[in-house]
């Protein structure tokens, strides 16, 4: 689930991950910067080349314009967890584009 604010400023995602595993790989649009902070429950991410970072509450991880997302998940398989994404973004131009797993 995921909520949408849009404006001539930054996007921001709010969202909610069930609990479990998901998994799937992202790069960001042209010239895209995300700030991910964790408010509840923890989540693993990653970039490609980087290790991946178990995050809890109050914690944040950084996607910069050349990043490869290879890893979203929620860290539990019984608790969902709940996180904002706010992107720094071209106005008109795509926030992630998809990127097929090996």
């Amino acid at each position: 689930m995921f909520t949408l604010t849009r404006g001539s400023g930054p996007l921001v995602l709010s969202l909610m991950l069930a609990a479990g595993p998901q998994a799937h790989a992202a790069a960001p649009g042209p010239a895209v910067t995300a700030l991910i902070y964790v408010l509840e429950g923890s989540i693993v991410m990653g970039v490609k080349g980087g290790k991946e970072q178990t995050l809890g509450p109050g914690q944040t991880f950084y996607e910069g314009p050349h990043d490869v997302h290879t890893v979203g998940r929620n860290a539990s398989k019984t608790r969902p967890a709940r996180f904002v994404v706010f992107l720094l973004k071209d106005k008109g131009k795509p926030a992630v584009i998809p990127v097929k797993q090996p």
